[in-house]
């Protein structure tokens, strides 16, 4: 079987992608969202890279779980700390007490995941190309 590591960081760069005209369009929660699953993708690409398999959502398991197979920096696993909390509230309205996802995010919180994405995205493009 084909080794697919590039297709999975392909599709990290269109969700960052998407994060970015998230933001631009005000949809903050879906800019969080999305540079979650940019970084999500974009860590299962190295691990399949290294010829290993990356199962579940949470970044920061994944590059934990990744640690045994190349060096993490600390700023990448706090990045990704930060990213995992957008993975279920910014979809779900149950997520909070009142209101939907879309009333509680800000444009600082998209920057800064996206920004957070962009990091972990850059670690592992390196660590690929």
């Amino acid at each position: 079987m084909a080794n697919r590591a590039p297709d999975w960081f392909a599709q990290a760069g269109f969700d960052l992608r998407h994060a970015r005209n998230s933001l631009a369009a005000g949809d903050y929660e879906w800019a969080c969202f999305a540079a979650q699953q940019a970084a999500e993708k974009a860590v299962k690409a190295l691990i399949l890279h290294l010829n290993g398999e990356g199962w579940g959502h949470s970044v920061t398991r994944l590059l934990l779980d990744l640690a045994s197979l190349t060096e993490v920096p600390e700023e990448v696993l706090l990045a990704a700390r930060r990213l995992d909390k957008h993975y279920i509230p910014t979809r779900y309205p149950n997520g909070f007490d009142a209101g939907a996802p879309g009333d509680y995010y800000t444009s600082g919180e998209a920057g800064q995941a996206i920004t957070d994405a962009e990091s972990i995205y850059q670690f592992c493009g390196n660590a690929i190309r």
